[in-house]
């Protein structure tokens, strides 16, 4: 696959700074990210985002995470490698990504759960984590950047 977009504004100062500062705000809120790791690549999974989900394996390694846990988080209901907490987590970044074709998104049930688990802050940073996942994954598709490669 090809990239598209040649010119990535990477000379955009602007552009880099907002996403550093979302990714700040991300940060700031206090979630594991071993578990920010898994819910951009289970978004990035269901948005066929290769490199979204090159990045979300890196991210998890990164993080401390294991092959396991990073393989499995496709079937996270099925596996037992995942915690209760996570496994909300999992279920809101899933609600929140599939908006299309009449899905549910986030059901009542959904969010009383994960509020069992995160504090509101955290729960902030969970959903700005899916957004910000779900994001990059339209612009990756859209330009079709190939997996391995970076914006930077």
């Amino acid at each position: 696959m090809e990239n598209r977009l040649k010119n990535k504004n990477t000379d955009n100062p602007d552009l880099w700074t907002a996403i550093q500062h979302l990714h700040k705000a991300i940060a700031a809120g206090g979630v594991d990210p071993k578990l920010l790791a898994l819910l951009h690549l289970r978004a990035s999974q269901i948005n066929g985002c290769s490199a979204c989900v090159h990045a979300g394996v890196a991210g998890g390694k990164q993080a401390g995470d294991t092959d396991e846990r990073l393989h499995n988080v496709a079937a996270w209901r099925e596996a037992p490698f995942y915690t209760d907490a996570e496994r909300a987590a999992l279920a809101l970044a899933e609600g929140a990504t599939r908006l299309q074709d009449g899905a549910e998104g986030v059901t009542d049930e959904i969010w009383a759960e994960a509020t069992v688990h995160f504090t509101e802050e955290q729960i902030g940073a969970i959903n700005l984590e899916i957004a910000l996942t779900n994001f990059f994954n339209r612009l990756n598709r859209t330009i079709k950047e190939p997996a391995g490669r970076t914006w930077g």
